[in-house]
């Protein structure tokens, strides 16, 4: 084992603000190092007030020629949602799917397989490579996607739709779990480590999550010592539509040990100047 004074960030305290069943997974790598992680989850997804819309979308599942995943939340509430109203996954038979990245492996999870995976692991990746469908315009597909609470809706989602509508695709698109902000009354002793300096990373890993944050403090002054990094070209070019300036943009947007690995790049490079 190498020792922790060895690793990267050794010592650098990097806050972490994705929702917590996301956070864990990237905490591990941000760890492995050598960071002093801090949680501040400025998001949480949960499940759907009212399940009518997704209930008569998975009554009809298998009219669909395509179901477009484009996050792992929408596929756990998805599978949790069938299972729920007792629908076998053999239903799925008849659809070809298509997942970003790692969440293709959750997909494997449930016994699905995945049918196309982009090489851009974004949505614009996918609509790029169902572009080469033949016959795509003839095409339906089922796009389940967050309901957001509490801040503006990110463009992510309406430019896939956009972009799957442009296909000429028959496009349903259909709220399968809530994505709300949480009260910034949960982080004071955060929010305070935040002002005094004593963060030196904060890792936004999507818009949401920085639309939550920028709702928690009270001007730019509040975080202007720390380092922002962004999971992905698109979380930072939101971002810094936002008005963050951008220093860390992850190349390898695939998995969180990309993330982890270009903050540490970054951060190695800062120390040696």
């Amino acid at each position: 084992m190498i020792p922790s004074v060895q690793l990267p960030l050794y010592g650098k305290r990097i806050l972490v603000t994705a929702p917590r069943n996301y956070a864990a997974r990237l905490t591990s790598q941000l760890i492995n190092q050598g960071a002093l992680p801090v949680l501040m989850p400025t998001i949480e997804t949960c499940a759907l007030a009212d399940f009518t819309e997704l209930d008569t979308a998975l009554m009809q599942i298998d009219t669909f020629d395509w179901i477009a995943f484009s996050s792992r939340n929408g596929i756990d509430a998805f599978f949790q949602r069938l299972e729920a109203l007792g629908i076998s996954v053999s239903v799925l038979k008849n659809c070809r799917i298509s997942a970003i990245g790692k969440d293709a492996e959750r997909l494997s999870d449930f016994g699905i397989k995945v049918d196309l995976i982009p090489q851009e692991p974004s949505p614009k990746g996918i609509i790029a490579e169902l572009a080469k469908v033949p016959n795509i315009n003839k095409q339906t597909v089922l796009v389940p996607v967050p309901e957001v609470v509490g801040i503006a809706e990110p463009n992510v989602i309406p430019g896939f739709v956009a972009g799957l509508k442009k296909l000429r695709m028959s496009v349903t698109r259909v709220p399968t779990y809530t994505t709300r902000c949480l009260d910034k009354s949960l982080y004071e002793v955060e929010l305070n480590l935040i002002r005094q300096g004593k963060i030196d990373v904060i890792a936004f890993s999507s818009t949401a999550e920085i639309s939550g944050f920028l709702q928690m403090v009270t001007s730019k002054a509040d975080y202007q010592q720390c380092v922002i990094a962004c999971f992905g070209p698109y979380t930072a070019a939101n971002g810094r539509k936002l008005g963050l300036n951008v220093s860390i943009v992850a190349e390898n947007y695939s998995s969180f040990a990309g993330f982890a690995e270009a903050i540490a790049n970054f951060m190695l490079l800062l120390s040696s100047k």
